[in-house]
């Protein structure tokens, strides 16, 4: 193995370690890795807002709403890359 790769897989070991020896067994009730959706949140209900209505169906748990965030995701990334290839095929397409 080279010398170059060898540094390359020490470095990603050392990236990968350091953020778990930082924050061993702290999770989120611990105030890390709080995302913006949290915080936005509890400024609206802060306030005092009511929603006007209800969801007509609420995902049974967390991971099925995981599961449809990332299937639209997927298809979003899916047509963009469709459209981006169609594009560069047909512009490849006119040059000899």
């Amino acid at each position: 193995m080279e010398t170059r790769h060898i540094i390359m897989l020490i470095t990603v070991a050392i990236i990968a370690i350091i953020p778990l020896a930082l924050y061993g067994g702290l999770g989120e009730d611990d105030g890390y890795f709080g995302g913006a959706d949290g915080a936005a949140a509890e400024a609206v209900e802060e306030t005092g807002y009511e929603p006007w209505f209800e969801p007509l169906w609420e995902p049974p748990s967390g991971e099925i709403e995981s599961l449809f965030f990332s299937l639209q995701a997927a298809i979003g990334a899916l047509i963009i890359g469709y459209f981006f290839g169609y594009y560069m095929g047909k512009g490849k397409k006119k040059t000899p």
